[in-house]
């Protein structure tokens, strides 16, 4: 099996999950990633081998200039151009290939799959790019859409549109260097015949929707048992639980303030505080006792631990969160990150913050409801019902796709 992706981490990590049942069911199992070194340790931590495809996606996150209309199609080109280097090797004796991350990136490794002969799945981790009667697409950067078009259908015809002018030039130029036929709508192509959306149905519910057939199988979460480091431990164990507060691979709206503003919020409640350094590299704003930073760490373990978390609203975040039964605030910063942040509040979980940069003030308000007794008991019973075999679900399709 070959899985491949490109994203942050929360396009990554499902991929572990997966990897270890797929293995224990006796497949092997390759993986195509970007080429950071987080990723490849995490990986090979499961025993799993990986093939760099692309720069190096903290860079191209971090510090390169912010996707546009302007620089996707570039970057999509470059992409596409790393997977046609690598992932033909890489799916050398492979069955079957499962293609994730941006756009570009899927269908990118489905043309890769279709050269070669083999199967070929998609999957996401966020049903908001999935053409749904039910809700309207997300914009692309610099491609808003009319304010006066409201009616669903007509907004999924210009969202596959956008698609391909940003990135159907890239795509079949890519093809027609394979020997492929172009394709006249790179987002159909990509997601297929019947995608999968690897997501908790609890937290997020997918309403069937004429013409696409879905399978949802859960999330794919891999059981952490690595131990937290030995300082975290001795900050935990020292006082009551504290509130994290991390924004993984994202570059803070708040920028350099960030982490004054959510330390100041979390002592105005009167907790603790425990602050994730992630992407946008938070750090400790005094020295008091009352605050400690951490790095990369066991979030499963973690979070079983703290009073709330406080997050950007990813969905690899928003789920984890969700199975410790923590209460969560969530500040999104951008694409799918405030539907999670809806989704939270609808449940009854934790607050979606209005904005992405918060003030002491708000972030202060948000956490006092997060805090409070009724949230934190929703939490901990909304934990109880999700769904915890969503990667063996998985395993168990792929391989009977192989099969077939």
């Amino acid at each position: 099996m070959l899985l491949s992706t490109y994203g942050s981490r929360g396009d990554v990590e499902p991929l572990v999950g997966l990897a270890v049942r797929l293995r224990e069911l006796g497949a092997e199992v390759r993986v195509c990633a970007p080429p950071d070194e987080v990723f490849a340790e995490r990986l090979a931590g499961v025993g799993v081998s990986v093939v760099g495809v692309g720069q190096s996606a903290r860079a191209l996150m971090t510090g390169a200039p912010p996707p546009s209309k302007g620089n996707l199609p570039r970057r999509a080109a470059e992409l596409i151009a790393s997977q046609w280097q690598v992932m033909p090797a890489a799916a050398e004796g492979c069955d079957v290939l499962l293609a994730t991350g941006a756009m570009p990136a899927i269908a990118g490794a489905r043309s890769v799959a279709e050269k070669l002969g083999i199967g070929c799945v998609t999957v996401i981790f966020q049903q908001l790019t999935l053409p749904s009667t039910h809700r309207p697409p997300l914009a692309y950067p610099g491609r808003p859409f009319p304010p006066d078009v409201t009616d669903h259908r007509a907004l999924w015809e210009l969202d596959a549109q956008s698609i391909d002018a940003l990135f159907g030039e890239a795509v079949n130029t890519s093809r027609a260097a394979a020997g492929l036929l172009p394709v006249d709508n790179v987002r159909d192509y990509g997601f297929g015949d019947r995608p999968w959306l690897a997501t908790d149905p609890v937290l997020d519910p997918w309403l069937e929707t004429p013409g696409l057939d879905v399978v949802q199988t859960g999330a794919w979460v891999l059981p952490d048992e690595r131990p937290l480091p030995a300082d975290l431990e001795a900050f935990l164990d020292a006082g009551p639980p504290p509130v994290y507060v991390g924004f993984g691979s994202m570059a803070v709206s708040a920028g350099d303030d960030a982490a004054r503003v959510a330390v100041e919020a979390v002592r105005a409640q009167g907790r603790r505080v425990l602050v994730g350094r992630g992407w946008a590299e938070l750090g400790l704003v005094d020295d008091r006792d009352d605050c400690c930073a951490v790095g990369e760490a066991n979030h499963q373990a973690l979070f079983r631990r703290v009073a709330a978390v406080v997050h950007h609203g990813g969905a690899g975040t928003t789920t984890t969160a969700v199975r410790a039964g923590a209460p969560q605030v969530v500040v999104p910063q951008l694409a799918d990150q405030p539907y999670w942040a809806a989704r939270v509040a609808d449940l009854g979980i934790g607050v979606a913050h209005d904005g992405p940069a918060p003030t002491v003030a708000s972030l202060s308000a948000a956490l006092g409801t997060a805090l409070s007794s009724e949230t934190a008991a929703r939490a901990k019973a909304v934990a109880g019902i999700v769904r915890t075999d969503g990667a063996t679900v998985a395993a168990r399709l792929l391989l009977d796709a192989a099969v077939r």
